[in-house]
């Protein structure tokens, strides 16, 4: 099992409580936007946390990129800031040559951004799951390797829409014909912004026998616009109390009595 948080170094108030739901919760993952707001200081606390599992989130809608807007002037506004209109910048990525080269140096400069942290890289994915789009995942597979890709999310959660079933199965065979390694199946969409302690725990009573199950979680000590402004309901906080519940860590202790372990991506390939 890996629990994970994303948007690390979107917020301090986002930091603060990766740092704390890891030393004091079942945090045992996080994702980190390197061009976020507060990404210096979730690299340092990440430094601080040496058995946190780091990876790079990256991002590629919503959100800052790292290189400046005269680079990729086709990817994002004046400020720097991609757009939310994933549908039709995905049909771009396909048809527009000079669009593709402006992402492939964006992917590019964020694992650079990400390798000068010093942090070990567990994992890659992408805000809002970008990555299931396949020249976003072409582009991270061959920009990747020499970074040290060795594990992508797979964001297959029970119950997801049949429109993205065939993309998931796409996403699936190309990390396997790749070597990277993935989860099995993940929760959290469903719960998006409202992963409190009472749906932690009928996750983890719902957990199937076998297999690496990724749950990942949006915790800060604040909530909603505080946070972000494209996440006005989010209950983040809410998502902070459930990863330092004590009911929480008791169900985990039970599993892990019948063989559950939790760790990052980087324990896994170590096991296998």
């Amino acid at each position: 099992m890996i629990i994970t948080a994303d948007d690390f170094g979107l917020h301090a108030s986002v930091n603060l409580a990766v740092e704390r739901a890891h030393r004091e919760g079942v945090l045992s993952a996080a994702s980190l936007m390197v061009a976020a707001p507060a990404a210096a200081d979730a690299i340092a606390r990440a430094h601080a946390c040496p058995k946190l599992r780091v990876g790079l989130h990256l991002v590629l809608a919503d959100g800052h990129a790292i290189l400046p807007p005269h680079l990729i002037p086709d990817l994002v506004d004046a400020h720097g800031r991609f757009g939310d209109r994933m549908a039709y910048d995905g049909a771009r990525f396909f048809c527009m040559p000079w669009v593709r080269r402006q992402l492939a140096a964006e992917i590019r400069a964020q694992f650079e951004a990400f390798a000068a942290t010093g942090l070990a890289l567990d994992h890659v994915n992408a805000h809002k799951h970008f990555h299931l789009h396949p020249t976003i995942l072409s582009l991270i597979i061959a920009i990747g390797r020499p970074f040290g890709l060795r594990a992508v999310r797979l964001p297959r959660e029970a119950g997801t829409p049949l429109l993205l079933r065939p993309w998931l199965a796409l996403l699936r065979r190309r990390l396997a014909a790749a070597g990277i390694a993935h989860n099995d199946y993940m929760v959290g969409i469903r719960h998006s912004g409202k992963f409190d302690e009472a749906a932690l725990l009928d996750t983890l009573a719902r957990l199937p026998g076998q297999g690496v199950v990724e749950i990942y979680l949006h915790p800060a000590l604040e909530s909603g616009a505080a946070i972000g402004a494209s996440m006005p309901d989010y209950r983040h906080a809410d998502e902070f109390a459930a990863l330092i519940s004590p009911r929480v860590r008791q169900a985990l202790e039970q599993l892990g009595r019948h063989g559950v372990r939790l760790g990052g991506f980087t324990d896994l390939l170590a096991s296998t």
